[in-house]
């Protein structure tokens, strides 16, 4: 039960924000395996990237 609190909690604002913005078709391909990974993950996986491409700039 802690652990579904703990996921909620920390997340960055303007990572909500980005993916509150992504189109719906885009947000609708993502696991929740995926979308927890968006919120939190410092990387992230290949197929991620791969699924998000059009819409990551290179750093």
């Amino acid at each position: 039960m802690g652990k579904k609190k703990s996921k909620k909690i920390n997340v960055d604002p303007e990572r909500q924000m980005a993916l509150d913005s992504l189109p719906p078709n885009i947000r609708g391909v993502l696991t929740e395996e995926e979308v927890e990974l968006f919120l939190h993950a410092e990387t992230w996986p290949e197929e991620m990237c791969e699924k998000l491409s059009e819409f990551l700039s290179p750093e």
